[in-house]
């Protein structure tokens, strides 16, 4: 499996639970939307970690660059972050307003982060990473953990 695979499927299994939440907090069902957001939130960190631990470090020891597309990436992990923080606030406290807003927020953000690392940086990675490279990246992206 190439990396873009791996990663790309990690984005659509975030946005299946990211959706299930937002559907259990419409449908008033809390419980469960604590239970799909908790794992969306669980997942989307865990691959930021592998991104930031594994993948961006061996492109940028590649590339010779950390100030292209890799900051760009961390930067927007940072503002994913700060909204997880905001969503497990509205969810608290049961604020479905608030909650669905934020969810609209998150929605837009991760659709144009994702689009930019799948289309952009993932393969590039694929690209520029010798082959031996590419394949003890992703052994060890598989093996990170929150």
């Amino acid at each position: 499996m190439i990396i873009s695979q791996f990663m790309t499927q990690e984005h659509r299994d975030c946005d299946t639970d990211f959706a299930e939440a937002e559907q259990a907090a419409a449908n008033g069902n809390w419980t469960e939307a604590e239970e799909k957001f908790l794992a969306f939130s669980n997942d989307t960190l865990r691959h930021f970690k592998r991104e930031e631990e594994e993948l961006f470090p061996a492109f940028e020891t590649q590339t010779g660059s950390s100030e292209g597309p890799t900051q760009v990436m961390r930067y927007e992990h940072e503002q994913v972050r700060g909204l997880i923080g905001k969503l497990a606030e509205a969810l608290e406290v049961q604020d479905k307003d608030a909650y669905l807003s934020l969810c609209e927020s998150m929605m837009i953000l991760l659709q144009q982060h994702n689009m930019k690392e799948e289309q952009m940086l993932y393969a590039m990675c694929d690209r520029v990473l010798p082959p031996e490279l590419k394949e003890s990246t992703l052994d060890k992206m598989k093996s990170v953990e929150l």
